[in-house]
């Protein structure tokens, strides 16, 4: 018999920390906003002159802010539902390890987009989706036949159709432009760094250790 994979702590210890630190990040987004997304966002690596500038270490910081409420939600919902099931899996420093690869993958990814279809004003990059879709991508991996409820739309679906079906989606809504604003390629880079990483540890017989 298959074991539940949610009948896991609710907030294990890294979730949490993780979640107070997108928390953080909010609250300096709604009380800081300038220097915030001056310092903080993901700026394209050339931008006009007077514009903010890409700093490296934006490559993280970009993932512990939002846009708004709704944007902050559904990643950290995200996050507590699947990555709590991670954490109790791989342990506290290898998720975050992988969280954090995700992050930067998913910034390395935007860097490229950006670079490639240049052109008006500069927008930058927040948010952690492309983490998320990478710890989506590591749940579908580790528990393939498990029934998750989706909450857009909702109805049930195995693990591995959700993960299939998200990606399909987003390089849809990507190469069509459906969306507009929001980084669909960002999202599948951090599924595809995730996906590098777990290969990896796979061949070195660590993945779900």
């Amino acid at each position: 018999m298959q074991q539940d994979p949610f009948a896991v702590p609710s907030i294990p210890p890294m979730i949490k920390w993780l979640l107070i630190a997108n928390g953080l990040g909010f609250l300096a987004r709604m009380y800081a906003i300038e220097p915030t997304l001056i310092y903080g966002a993901l700026w394209p690596l050339a931008t006009p002159p007077g514009w903010p500038e890409f700093m490296p270490w934006q490559l993280l910081t970009y993932g512990f802010l939002h846009a708004d409420l709704g944007h902050l939600f559904f990643n950290m919902f995200g996050l507590w539902m699947f990555g709590r099931i991670i954490e109790q899996v791989w342990g506290q420093r290898r998720f975050l390890f992988y969280y954090l690869v995700c992050i930067v993958g998913a910034a390395v990814t935007q860097l490229i987009v950006l670079a490639l279809t240049a052109g008006g004003t500069p927008t930058p990059t927040v948010g952690a989706s492309g983490a998320v879709f990478g710890i989506l991508l590591a749940f579908g991996m580790m528990f393939p036949e498990a029934r998750v409820m989706l909450l857009i739309p909702p109805i049930p679906m195995k693990a591995k159709w959700m993960v299939l079906g998200y990606g399909v989606i987003t390089l849809m809504f990507g190469v069509t432009g459906t969306q507009g604003g929001v980084a669909h390629f960002a999202h599948l880079g951090g599924m595809v760094f995730g996906f590098g990483l777990i290969y990896y540890w796979k061949q070195q017989g660590r993945f779900m250790r």
